[in-house]
C-alpha cells in the first residue's frame, strides 16, 4: 500500500481556543475547520488530497530536510527547511483574543511568516479552500489589496506583504527572499482588515507571550516537565474558550484501521473524555479550566430531562450533537471510506459518564471552589438516577455498536459516581440520604465481585458473565474501586499484560466488536497499564511502559488515538484522552520515584 503523501503523525496543531489547524512537516495547512472546531472544513486535503484544500508554502530547494518545533511553552508552530543552497522557516499561529494589540484588528485569523535564515530563496505559495467539506468551491476575487474568497454562506480574505494572483480556484503567489527578509500571509474572517508589518510582529509577540504565561501556571516541576507542558498546551487547544467544553479531539474521519469503516467524528464533547480532563488539569494546577468545564457541564445538566439528567456528548456550544452523515465525495485518509461528519454514539446509553462527572466534580471541590445548593440538588439528581439504572446494560465505554451489554467498566464507574457523591455529603457536611446511596454503592461492589470474573482463572472480565478481558479495567485501581495491590487485581494486571499488550503497545479488547476490519493499539491504555502497574509497585516496569508510550508521540510531543504495529500513528489527532492518561501516569510515577514521597498520598 502507497503510503499517504502527509501521515497523520507528521503534524503540529495550532488554535485559538475557537478552532484548529494541522501543519503537516512540509508546512502544508491540510486540515481546518472554520470557524469553529465542529464547523465544515475549509481545508480538507488530509482526508482527499487534492480535493480536500490546502495552504501551502513551497521553498525552491533541492534535496530538502524539514524540521517542526514549538516556540518553548507555545502552541506557535516553527517549520524548518533546510537544504545545501539555503534554509528558511515558517512560524504559523493564530492570534488568541487576550493577545490582541489592535482592536481594530480583532478579527480572527491565521498568521504564517515566512522568513529566510540562510541563502537566497524563491518560494510559491498557493491558498485554496473549499468550503463545506469541500462540498463548495469558493468564487476567488482581487479585492481591497488581497484575496476574497466568496462562498454561498462563508466568505474568508488572504491578505500578505509579497503580491497576491487570484487563479479560477485559489490564490497564488511567487517571490524571493535574501537571508533575514521575512513575508507574511494573513487568512481570516471576511471583515478582516489589512495589516502592516508591525501589526504582524505585535500580534505574533503577544500571542507567543499568553501562551508562555499560561504553560508557566502549570504547578507540575517533575522529570517529565516538557512532555507535561506540551500535552497540557495541546488539551488547552481543545477547549473553547467561549463556552469552557472541551472536544476529545480535533479531528474527525482519521481511521482507527486504514481501509476499515471505523472513521468517527471527535469533534465533540463527551462528558467522559472531558471529566478525565479536569483530573488531568487539577494535577497540573489548572484550576480556572476544571472550573469553566464544570460550569459548563452544570449548564447541561440544569437544562436536562431528569429521566436522562446528561447527555453522553454535546456539540461545543453546549446544544445536541450532530447526527452522523457520511460524505461518499472525499476518498478519505489512506483511502478510508466512509468519511463520517457527526456521531450516531450520540444517542446510547452510557452509564459510566456520570461516574466521570461526579469525580470532575468531587475533584473540582478539593482543589477548586465549593459546590453551590442548586448544583449539589442536580448532583442528587444523577445520584437518584444511577441508582435507578445501574443494573442495566449500555454500549460501554467503546461505544459497542451491537445489543447493549453489561459492561465491568460501566458498573465500576457507576459506583464512582455514588461513592464521590457520599465522599462530597460528608466533606461538605451537604444534606443526602447517604445511608441509602451506601447501600446501592455496596450492592454495585457485590455485583462486580460475583459476575465479572473469569470462571476458571477469576480475574475481571469485559461483561458479566464473559470470559474475554478489556483494558478499560485498567481504571479499576485507578477510581479506586480495588486496591492495586489485591490479588485478584494483580491476576488481572498480569491477563492483561499477557493478552492484550504487544510489548509497549496495549490494545483495548481482543474479541469481536461487530465493526469491519481491526484496530490499533490505543494509546491511552498504555498509559493507563503504565500507571497501574507503578500503583501495584512495579517501578521498573511501569517507567519502562511509560518510556514506550511516549515514544509514540510524534516529534512534536502530540499524541494520536492509537498506532499501529509500526508505530505510526492511527486515529482522530490529537487525542485528549491519549494526552491526559499520560499526565496522570507521568504524574503518578514521578511522585513514586520521588525521596520525598510518602504512602499515605493520594492523587
Amino acid at each position: 500500500m502507497v503510503e499517504p503523501l502527509r501521515t497523520i503523525g507528521e503534524h503540529g496543531i495550532i488554535g485559538d481556543l475557537e478552532t484548529a489547524a494541522l501543519i503537516a512537516r512540509d508546512a502544508t495547512i491540510d486540515y481546518l475547520c472554520w470557524p469553529s472546531l465542529d464547523s465544515p472544513t475549509i481545508f480538507a486535503d488530509l482526508l482527499d488530497a487534492g480535493k480536500g484544500g490546502a495552504f501551502t508554502l513551497q521553498p525552491n530547494l533541492d534535496r530538502l530536510e524539514h524540521l517542526q518545533l514549538y516556540v518553548p511553552d507555545t502552541n506557535v508552530l516553527l517549520t524548518r527547511w533546510m537544504a545545501e543552497d539555503g534554509s528558511a522557516e515558517v512560524r504559523d499561529l493564530m492570534p488568541l483574543a487576550a493577545a490582541r494589540v489592535h482592536p481594530d484588528h480583532a478579527a480572527r485569523c491565521l498568521i504564517r511568516r515566512v522568513t529566510v535564515t540562510r541563502g537566497t530563496v524563491t518560494f510559491t505559495m498557493r491558498c485554496g479552500p473549499r468550503f463545506d467539506y469541500a462540498r463548495e468551491q469558493p468564487a476567488v476575487e482581487a479585492v481591497d489589496d488581497g484575496i476574497r474568497f466568496v462562498g454561498r454562506d462563508l466568505s474568508l480574505r488572504l491578505f500578505a506583504s509579497v503580491a497576491l494572483t487570484a487563479d479560477a480556484d485559489a490564490a497564488t503567489a511567487h517571490f524571493t527572499l535574501t537571508s533575514g527578509q521575512s513575508a507574511w500571509f494573513v487568512l481570516g474572517a471576511d471583515h478582516l482588515l489589512l495589516p502592516d508589518d508591525r501589526t504582524i510582529d505585535e500580534d505574533v509577540a503577544a500571542t507567543t507571550q499568553v501562551w508562555r504565561s499560561w504553560a508557566n501556571r502549570s504547578s507540575y516541576k517533575g522529570r517529565w516537565r516538557e512532555a507535561m507542558t506540551r500535552s497540557a498546551l495541546a488539551l488547552k487547544l481543545l477547549t473553547s474558550e467561549r463556552h469552557g467544553s472541551i472536544a476529545a479531539a480535533a479531528t474527525f474521519s482519521l481511521p482507527e484501521a486504514t481501509g476499515a469503516g471505523r472513521n468517527w467524528d471527535y469533534r465533540a464533547t463527551w462528558i467522559r473524555d472531558a471529566s478525565f480532563t479536569v483530573y488531568a488539569f487539577l494535577r497540573l494546577g489548572f484550576v480556572d479550566e476544571a472550573e469553566h468545564f464544570n460550569r459548563w457541564a452544570a449548564k447541561r445538566v440544569m437544562a436536562a430531562d431528569p429521566e436522562h439528567p446528561i447527555r453522553i456528548m454535546y456539540a461545543i456550544d453546549g446544544t445536541e450533537a450532530a447526527d452522523e452523515q457520511e460524505l461518499p465525495h472525499l476518498a478519505g485518509y489512506d483511502d478510508s471510506r466512509p468519511v463520517r461528519i457527526g456521531n450516531a454514539a450520540h444517542g446510547q446509553t452510557q452509564l459510566d459518564i456520570f461516574g466521570e462527572l461526579l469525580d470532575s466534580v468531587y475533584l473540582s471541590n478539593k482543589y477548586g471552589h465549593a459546590i453551590s445548593h442548586e448544583g449539589w440538588q442536580h448532583v442528587r439528581g444523577i445520584v437518584d438516577h444511577v441508582i435507578a439504572h445501574w443494573q442495566e446494560p449500555d454500549a460501554g465505554i467503546w461505544e459497542m455498536r451491537g445489543a447493549p451489554r453489561h459492561f465491568l467498566h460501566s458498573r465500576v464507574m457507576c459506583w464512582v459516581a455514588l461513592d464521590r457523591a457520599i465522599r462530597l455529603a460528608h466533606q461538605r457536611s451537604l444534606p443526602a440520604p447517604v445511608v441509602e446511596w451506601a447501600t446501592a454503592r455496596d450492592a454495585i461492589v457485590e455485583d462486580v465481585w460475583a459476575n465479572f470474573r473469569h470462571p476458571e482463572h477469576g480475574y475481571f472480565v469485559q461483561e458479566r458473565g464473559g470470559r474475554e478481558l478489556d483494558a478499560a479495567a485498567l481504571m479499576m485501581p485507578l477510581v479506586r474501586f480495588v486496591s492495586s495491590t489485591d490479588p485478584v487485581w494483580l491476576k488481572t494486571l498480569d491477563a492483561i499484560g499477557a493478552q492484550l499488550r504487544d510489548d509497549g503497545l496495549v490494545y483495548r479488547y481482543r474479541n469481536a466488536d461487530g465493526l469491519e476490519g481491526g484496530e490499533g493499539a490505543f494509546t491511552t491504555c498504555t498509559f493507563w497499564y503504565a500507571e497501574c502497574l507503578a500503583r501495584a509497585g512495579r517501578m521498573d516496569e511501569a517507567q519502562m511502559i511509560l518510556a514506550k508510550g511516549m515514544a509514540y508521540a510524534n516529534s512534536l510531543g502530540l499524541f494520536s488515538e492509537e498506532v499501529d504495529r509500526r508505530g505510526l500513528a492511527l486515529g482522530n489527532f490529537p487525542q485528549a484522552l491519549t494526552h491526559l492518561a499520560f499526565i496522570s501516569a507521568a504524574y503518578f510515577i514521578d511522585r513514586r520515584l520521588d525521596p520525598s514521597y510518602h504512602p499515605n498520598w493520594q492523587p
